[in-house]
């Protein structure tokens, strides 16, 4: 069922392959696939913190930083309250961190469940956090759209601080600062920074404030938080550009030293990988979906609290009870992935705008499934599960060109109260929906991607960095991609393309094909992960891939991963 993209070529300046500050030990291959992404030389390439904006023209940032003081200086209680991904999780960490080696003595912090709260900062959460005897709110990773969650804080008497990387809607939150570089009129450079890396700019302000007063603080070490900034950072799926691919860059390497924190270090090691060789694709594909998953099924406090331990042993017990809640999360997600396959949207005339319900799911999964459909069937794609008797809850995953959440601000503006609450980005959004108004909204947002329809029938191109010959297929150059690079969303990993002949091939686990390809002579294995369509592989096939180590083999030896194959 999946959609066969048009593989097209990056082109690159070859000028530019021998100029510049490369490395002696970089690949001609390396340098293309920098090049492709507008990097010209090591330091564009692998950018150091140096790289990093100054914090000129970033929104309420002096206002943030006074309010934090005041707190920090009477003792107040501060209350960090985040959003239950990753992203939010990793700034919530963060913050308790960085706020106690700045000073603070009083701070605590609160998630929403999911299942109970629903997102953000609501009243319902508000009035659960009046027990705790806050005098200041700090969101992270949320409250842009938090109106009435903030009003109930106001009534209560609390100072509210919002710190946020989402796209703001038409009015702000009544909040004493907002600091986020995606507020209207806001001159920050680094508008591509995740919750985690706005929160991190604010404490590098607080910092800043403390060594112009001659305050003990500004001996803060707040790069020892980079290790969880880098997390959060991959796990937003944020576009990589350079202050992006600094803080990765230099989390990273804490991590690969060994220098992380003890829950990121215990995640390493529950998740089979090797920190010493540790990737964004690791980070991507290992430690944030463990982290996530405690949000999605279970309480984000047990990822928090994981983030923030500094017992080794009790945070090897949080990470396999993370470990363990994943696994039923992968569970959940296949299962509601092969049900939302059959659903009428999805079939070989798939809708322009596939949205798929039941309900059976889970509300904390449909993201997941929303991505997986939008990747095979390249459209954009809305899940919904129930929440409660009188609400379905959506998420959405989009292509380029098609953006989101002006999408469905737009269905909104239309029809005002369909929709209850919704947020997000171009390509992936939230929405809550009364239970009758699900036909409503699907008719509606039906009518915007009719209007669209030139951008959606054209299938996103698949860009190749090439083609490789066979003597290039080796661990040597394997390895240098694998380790040349912060790869993620904007800074994609390197693919390559080529005509290979499938000698062997067999199914494993139902879905994934493992081959044997043949080249000038040369045989590689290779592994199409969810590549069995039920018929037999072409002999002469035209193959997109990665060129990776297997690690499962060890030694030089190489592995191409499939991500598209085709009769040649």
């Amino acid at each position: 069922m999946s959609i066969l993209r048009p593989i097209v070529r990056r082109q690159v300046d070859e000028t530019a392959l021998t100029e510049g500050d490369w490395p002696d030990h970089w690949p001609l291959a390396l340098r293309r696939v920098h090049l492709a992404r507008g990097s010209i030389g090591t330091s564009e390439a692998m950018p150091g913190l140096g790289a990093l904006p100054p914090p000129t023209g970033l929104l309420d940032l002096d206002k943030a930083v006074d309010l934090l003081r005041q707190a920090i200086e009477t003792d107040a209680h501060i209350v960090i309250t985040a959003d239950f991904d990753c992203d939010g999780a990793t700034a919530c960490a963060v913050a308790v961190r960085g706020l106690r080696m700045l000073g603070a003595r009083h701070v605590s912090f609160a998630v929403p469940d999911r299942m109970v709260h629903g997102y953000g900062l609501t009243p319902g959460l508000v009035d659960e956090l009046a027990a705790l005897k806050p005098d200041l709110l700090l969101t992270v990773d949320h409250g842009i759209a938090c109106h009435a969650g903030i009003a109930a804080a106001n009534s209560h008497g609390w100072q509210v601080i919002v710190t946020d990387h989402h796209l703001p809607g038409e009015t702000l939150p009544d909040a004493d600062a907002i600091v986020n570089p995606q507020r209207p009129g806001d001159g920050f450079a680094g508008k591509s920074l995740a919750g985690v890396g706005v929160l991190f700019y604010l404490l590098l302000a607080l910092r800043a404030r403390a060594r112009d007063a001659g305050e003990d603080a500004a001996s803060a070490d707040l790069t020892t938080l980079l290790d969880l900034v880098a997390v959060g950072t991959v796990a937003d799926m944020v576009k990589l550009d350079v202050a992006n691919r600094a803080l990765i860059g230099a989390g990273l390497r804490r991590l690969r030293k060994g220098q992380g924190c003890a829950g990121l270090q215990a995640l390493i090691e529950v998740s089979g990988r090797d920190a010493e060789r540790l990737t964004t694709a690791d980070i991507g594909y290992a430690i944030a979906p463990r982290i996530n998953a405690a949000g999605r099924l279970e309480d984000m406090r047990l990822g928090i609290e994981c983030l923030l331990g500094d017992d080794a042993d009790a945070c090897r017990m949080q990470a396999e009870a993370l470990d363990a809640i994943n696994k039923e999360r992968r569970q959940m997600q296949q299962t509601m992935v092969d049900q939302a396959i059959q659903c009428p949207d999805v079939g070989d005339a798939a809708a322009c705008i596939p949205c798929v319900s039941d309900e059976d799911w889970h509300p904390g999964v449909v993201g997941l499934v929303a991505s997986r459909l939008k990747e095979k069937l390249q459209r954009p794609v809305f899940a919904f599960a129930p929440a409660g008797e009188d609400e379905w809850r959506g998420s959405a995953r989009s292509v380029p060109g098609f953006h989101l959440r002006d999408a469905i601000a737009l269905v909104d503006a239309r029809q005002p109260g369909l929709i209850s609450r919704f947020g997000g980005h171009a390509m992936a959004a939230g929405l809550t929906l009364p239970r009758s108004s699900l036909p409503a909204f699907i008719q509606a947002i039906t009518a915007v991607g009719d209007e669209q329809a030139d951008v959606l029938i054209q299938t996103d191109a698949l860009l190749s960095d090439g083609e490789l010959d066979a003597a290039s297929l080796d661990f040597a150059h394997a390895r240098a991609l694998r380790d040349g690079g912060n790869w993620g969303q904007g800074y994609p990993e390197p693919v390559f393309d080529g005509v290979f002949v499938v000698r062997d091939w067999r199914v494993v686990g139902e879905r994934h094909l493992k081959m044997t390809l043949e080249r000038e002579g040369r045989r590689f294995n290779a592994m199409h992960f969810d590549g069995w369509t039920g018929e037999t592989p072409a002999s002469d096939s035209h193959i997109a891939y990665r060129l990776t180590p297997d690690d499962w083999r060890g030694g030089d030896a190489v592995q191409l991963i499939v991500l598209q194959r085709q009769a040649a």
